[in-house]
């Protein structure tokens, strides 16, 4: 499973935003379950950004969302934002490399 999360930072937490996520982004990385982590940021907008993350199913991204890791991480970012977020979960139809 493929879940992506869009984030839209107030423009002067991005720089906060970043330290965060380098602070958290091996304990996520090696968090059960989690099997690729990937962060992009938008060409277009210095606010923008997007986790992309691989999770072997529901189920571990579930149990990430209900651990101590995540809130301690949500709580930081979120108080960062300057939009809503956004996330879908995905399913994989067809990779061609």
């Amino acid at each position: 499973m493929i879940r992506i999360v869009k984030m839209t930072f107030k423009k002067s937490e991005v720089q906060n935003f970043l330290n965060i996520f380098e602070a958290s982004k091996q304990k996520i990385r090696h968090f059960e379950g989690c099997e690729y982590l990937e962060l992009l940021h938008d060409r277009q907008d210095e606010r923008v950004f997007f986790t992309y993350s691989f999770w072997r199913d529901q189920s571990y991204l579930d149990a990430y969302r209900q651990s101590e890791l995540f809130q301690e991480v949500w709580t930081q970012t979120k108080a960062l934002f300057d939009a809503k977020p956004e996330a879908w979960s995905t399913d994989r139809k067809h990779e061609l490399k």
